[in-house]
């Protein structure tokens, strides 16, 4: 076990992160951050920041020395750094679980291969698989880019070939997938920690509203029916397990076609819809990652309240500050500020419950 008073390494400096480093600190761990940014948000509570790119050797170096485990905050970085670091110092989530998440391709065909039931897709590699694909699937779809595509980012609906065309060339004809558009009765996702022995501890499904890709609200308990939770939960587990995932893993779901859960993509790491976790269940997310990390037992995740969470984006600092002491006025309401410098529409900077 890594006991309190041991350092932890994190790879990337956004707002989850900020959470699991003021989680960890909490918990009496120091945590050094590598991320490139000056002035991320973890960086800015970390015990110390490597202001370094993800493939610098010497820093990568300097944090293996420095601490005795490392995770990551968002799955996007390089996969040569995910391999230094685990020959070098004990990583949780392993590599090669963070690299199936990486890339849509990969994360499908492995569900597939395990007989987890995704909406029909085909790979799209060339201008040619894309006619083949769009034979398989036809209208409705969307096209998807493989990787990097995040908040609505990297797809879009199609209904023709000519849709499904012109998308693939304004992605810059990178690889993609073409997938069956669902007619959705709800979206759902399970967040749950799995240790280094298989022990298992799924918080409370939560249902997601989207609004323009990005999450808007989640609502837990979710409000579908027992059968349909059931497999829900039983569905998540089964991917850890397959994956033989080590960490937080949160996996995103539709629901469609008279109650089929379908899986839509994984995340190896916290998740947006966990935030309610701090503040509605007996242990949060951020404190299972620090757990899993340190080899302890995972934390009691049942829900103490029903419970809201809000995404706030940079949309509503248009007029000024926003008028918190308002929000904050209300009871039970729990504000979390991300610690973003730069305000913009569309970005996530806070979050409510």
């Amino acid at each position: 076990m890594i006991l309190p008073g041991s350092t932890l390494g994190l790879l990337g400096g956004g707002q989850l992160g900020r959470m699991f480093t003021q989680r960890a600190r909490a918990m009496g761990y120091e945590v050094v951050v590598l991320e490139p940014d000056r002035l991320s948000p973890a960086g800015a509570v970390a015990t110390r920041h490597l202001a370094s790119a993800y493939d610098d050797l010497p820093a990568l170096e300097e944090l293996a020395r420095s601490v005795a485990a490392v995770t990551t905050e968002f799955e996007n970085v390089p996969a040569a750094t995910l391999d230094w670091l685990a020959s070098h110092v004990l990583c949780r989530p392993a590599a090669s679980s963070v690299a199936v998440a990486q890339d849509r391709i990969a994360e499908k065909s492995f569900l597939r291969a395990h007989d987890v039931v995704t909406a029909d897709f085909e790979p799209v590699l060339t201008r040619d698989d894309l006619d083949f694909a769009w034979e398989r699937i036809g209208a409705p779809a969307l096209l998807k880019t493989s990787r990097l595509g995040y908040d609505g980012k990297g797809q879009e609906l199609v209904d023709r070939i000519e849709d499904a065309r012109l998308a693939f060339e304004r992605f810059g004809a990178v690889p993609c997938v073409l997938e069956r558009r669902l007619r959705l009765e709800a979206e759902v996702s399970v967040v749950l920690a799995r240790g280094a022995d298989g022990s298992l501890a799924p918080f409370p499904i939560g249902e997601n509203t989207h609004r323009k890709g990005i999450l808007h609200t989640t609502v837990v308990p979710a409000r579908i029916d027992p059968a349909t939770a059931s497999t829900a939960l039983t569905t998540a587990a089964s991917v850890a397990r397959e994956l033989n995932y080590v960490g937080v893993l949160g996996v995103e779901m539709f629901v469609a076609n008279g109650g089929r859960i379908y899986v839509n993509e994984l995340a190896p790491r916290p998740h947006n819809s966990g935030h309610y976790t701090m503040d509605a269940c007996a242990t949060c997310q951020f404190e299972q990652q620090v757990r899993v990390m340190a080899g302890l037992p995972l934390g009691d995740p049942r829900l103490l309240s029903p419970v809201a969470m809000i995404n706030l984006l940079g949309d509503v600092w248009q007029h000024g500050t926003p008028r918190w002491d308002r929000a904050l006025a209300m009871s039970g309401v729990k504000l979390h500020l991300y610690g973003k410098r730069e305000v913009r529409p569309g970005r996530k900077l806070t979050s409510e419950s």
